[in-house]
């Protein structure tokens, strides 16, 4: 339990750099690795199918603490970078009509 804690931070701070270095695809990858890795430690969510299999393990309030941390984290970075993505999306497409326009005056001015 206690490595796959760790492995989500390793993950988390992974996808932080990624997006640093301006690889948002790799940053995404690396927060959505990270929520897989907490997957099924939380005692707050339920078994998807109970009294099937062992019961989740017991956490201690520090790790409890690392385990919502680490999962809010990710969930913020996530929705943060889907805003970013978003806006530069509309920057690049305000720029793409702006182009078009251009080229057809350009165009048009041509024939006339």
């Amino acid at each position: 339990m206690e490595k796959r804690l760790q492995e989500a931070q390793l993950y988390k701070e992974e996808g932080n750099q990624c997006y640093r270095e301006g690889k948002c695809r790799d940053a995404v990858c690396g927060y959505h690795r990270a929520l897989q890795q907490l997957r099924g430690l939380d005692p707050s969510l339920p078994s998807p199918i109970p009294n099937l299999g062992p019961q989740g393990p017991a956490l201690t309030p520090e790790q409890e603490n690392v385990l919502h941390t680490t999962q809010t984290d990710c969930y913020n970075n996530l929705a943060s970078k889907d805003a970013s993505v978003r806006r530069y999306l509309q920057l690049m497409q305000s720029e793409l009509s702006s182009y078009h326009r251009k080229e057809k005056q350009l165009y048009l001015g041509m024939f006339a």
